[in-house]
């Protein structure tokens, strides 16, 4: 008894040592956010938090829709930006494997071996909705009644330092009798591919030991979240 009554006491020291260094939550008000520059896909506002203090978010969002003025409450029931979808083909008689493309990505200048993603529509029902559309626009695979689709995680933030963009993860299991015919006639606007990799759990292993693709060039932390999955997930 006396070392339950102990341990209570050394949690509640540390929760008032954590309440010590917790500095109050910066407001903004929309009337303290301006935005600085807007295209069809990304918007620059500048959030200033206090007098004479500024922040600057690069967001796919308007200004109604920006997710550092939310509520807490807004912010717990909000929705993704995108979906990335971890793609595994599950062929029979063979072992199950990661679908990946090389996708040029304008920022980096290079093509990036990618899983297929894409930005959620309006009127797209659900994140699956979105995840089909997109394996079928970027893999020619048609999402079909053998294959099952799961959502791994609803909203992840890749670079909450700079920007509020965000991915929903998808896992699409791809079970056929032979491998589908891959192909990225469905590409759209600027995107730009330049082939695909299949990746055994040996194959995404080494790609995660060496932090680069064989080519020597290095991916997204989405890219890393779909080869740890295949490493941590794929029977062995």
């Amino acid at each position: 008894m006396q070392d339950e009554r102990d341990g209570m006491v050394t949690l509640f020291n540390m929760y008032k040592e954590r309440r010590k260094f917790r500095m109050d939550t910066p407001d903004f008000s929309k009337e303290h956010i301006k935005p600085l520059f807007e295209s069809k896909f990304i918007r620059v506002f500048d959030l200033q938090y206090a007098e004479g203090k500024h922040y600057y978010d690069a967001t796919r969002r308007t200004a109604d829709d920006l997710v550092a003025a939310k509520t807490t409450e807004e912010f717990k029931k909000m929705r993704a930006d995108a979906v990335t979808c971890i793609v595994v083909l599950n062929i029979k008689d063979s072992e199950p494997k990661l679908l990946l493309s090389h996708e040029f990505r304008y920022p980096t200048g290079q093509f990036l071996l990618s899983p297929p993603a894409g930005l959620i529509d309006k009127e797209d029902a659900d994140l699956i909705t979105t995840a089909t559309r997109e394996l079928k626009e970027e893999t020619g695979i048609v999402f079909g009644d053998s294959d099952t689709a799961k959502v791994i995680s609803p909203l992840l933030f890749s670079t909450p330092g700079m920007t509020d963009e965000s991915n929903a993860l998808v896992l699409l299991s791809i079970n056929r009798d032979t491998l589908p015919e891959l192909n990225t006639d469905g590409a759209v606007g600027s995107e730009c591919f330049n082939g695909f990799s299949l990746l055994t759990k040996e194959e995404a292993r080494q790609i995660l030991n060496r932090g680069t693709d064989s080519d020597g060039i290095y991916y997204s932390v989405y890219t890393w979240a779909a080869l740890m999955y295949c490493v941590t997930s794929f029977d062995n």
